[in-house]
């Protein structure tokens, strides 16, 4: 029997198609461009290979489009798979189908058991890893410890290749354990370079680390060469943005937006436009630039179309960020008490706060942001991302002239990262 490069057997006797299966696992890990392509080949070469339709599903799946990845998963005839599937492969396909229904609990759990049996089965490990992930988006208080403790359970099994490097790393730096995170990302980005999960999560150590310069220069000289259909093409590049706004080059910031992040500019999944978008917006207003009322108007707009309806709560947050400052109320409304969602809750919590902050009513404002403080965590999303929630908090103190507090705040919450720079009329020093 033939086995994919973790040492699972697979059902085909086709070595083309084999070939090509892991060819697309090792793409669709490392974030690049092709992974759609491969697994096609693998079909092609075996039509009734069933984990290279499962694995075609995941990738559309991961990509935001459920429609493709269902089309994907229904293209495979069972009764032709029949008997010749494995216990493994029967599971794991069991999984997948979870996760297109949607159920994130349930996939959860059956990955808890299927990993249990086949802890290198890498495809049933990753809808587990990094914050966009069933433990990421669980809306669990305590989940960046979950995150590290089950990446870090499986370290054993994987010898330090390069994947699970990388997302132990992430889970390490989220953590706090910075220090073991550089070193941990150092090796998996050497052992692929061309990772860009690996080059993404160089930048948030980075960026925790209080490494900008190096940071901003290392992330920009690596998107140079990624391909434009690559999953984090548009992410990575709101990295490059940030830096560039954090080191007061905001002409190259919106450079990079506009080309790479902005809706209907480049290619990302609807998640990471939404977010990125609406994150950097807002971040540039709080350094110091104008309310582009058109730009809120844009995010606002595309948040309506790509989440139509409650349920994410990481993108309803930043929905409700686009539509408070784009004045869309009745859009607003809808996310308002609490929505349905994993952290519903914080959603209805913040889109207040965000209401009370476009409308200038900064002590609201406060009162509404001070509460998240304490479990933001639960939103899913990466420390840097969830800054957002204290550079917000620290400019409303800032406009009520506590700029001594809004300092201490920042200096007291992971002080190495450029969060001061974020927000304009701080204190000297900060």
């Amino acid at each position: 029997m033939l086995h994919d490069r973790y040492g699972n057997p697979v059902t085909t006797a086709s070595p083309e198609a084999r070939d090509a299966y892991v060819a697309g696992v090792d793409l669709f890990l490392a974030g690049q461009v092709g992974v759609a392509d491969a697994f096609e080949r693998a079909i092609a070469a075996d039509p009734s290979f069933a984990l290279a339709h499962g694995a075609l599903a995941r990738a559309h799946h991961v990509r935001g489009d459920l429609a493709a990845a269902r089309a994907a998963r229904a293209s495979l005839d069972d009764g032709a798979a029949g008997d010749s599937l494995t216990r493994r492969e029967r599971s794991h396909l069991a999984v997948i189908d979870l996760l297109l229904a949607g159920d994130g609990a349930g996939a959860y759990g059956a990955i808890l058991a299927h990993l249990a049996e086949h802890p290198r089965d890498v495809m049933m490990v990753q809808p587990c890893a990094g914050v966009f992930s069933l433990i990421g988006f669980s809306g669990q208080a305590g989940r960046e410890a979950e995150q590290l403790a089950f990446m870090a359970a499986l370290a054993p099994h994987y010898g330090g290749d390069w994947w699970h490097g990388t997302q132990l790393a992430f889970a390490q730096g989220e953590a706090g354990q910075l220090d073991r995170a550089r070193d941990t990302i150092e090796h998996a980005f050497a052992a692929n370079p061309r990772n860009a999960h690996a080059a993404h999560v160089r930048a948030h150590v980075q960026y925790e680390r209080g490494e900008h310069a190096e940071g901003r220069r290392l992330v920009e000289d690596w998107h140079r060469d990624y391909g434009r259909d690559g999953l984090m093409h548009c992410h990575i590049a709101w990295h490059a943005a940030l830096w560039a706004l954090e080191a007061g080059d905001e002409a190259r910031a919106w450079q990079i937006v506009d080309a790479h992040v902005w809706p209907g500019a480049a290619w990302g999944p609807p998640l990471n436009v939404l977010t990125d978008a609406a994150a950097f917006l807002l971040r540039a207003e709080l350094a110091g630039g104008a309310r582009r009322d058109d730009r809120w108007r844009q995010v606002s707009a595309f948040a309506r179309t790509a989440f139509p309806r409650p349920g994410l709560s990481f993108a309803d947050a930043h929905a409700a960020l686009a539509h408070a400052m784009a004045g869309d109320i009745a859009a607003l409304d809808a996310l308002r008490g609490a929505p349905p969602g994993f952290a519903g809750d914080l959603v209805g919590a913040l889109a207040e706060a965000f209401a009370a902050f476009a409308g200038g009513d900064w002590a609201r404002a406060v009162d509404g942001l001070v509460p998240a403080m304490a479990d933001h965590a639960r939103l899913g999303g990466s420390r840097a991302q969830r800054d957002l929630l204290e550079l917000t908090l620290a400019a409303a103190l800032v406009r009520q002239d506590k700029g001594d507090e809004a300092a201490r705040l920042l200096r007291l919450r992971r002080p190495q990262a450029a969060r001061g720079r974020f927000v304009a009329g701080l204190p000297a020093g900060r």
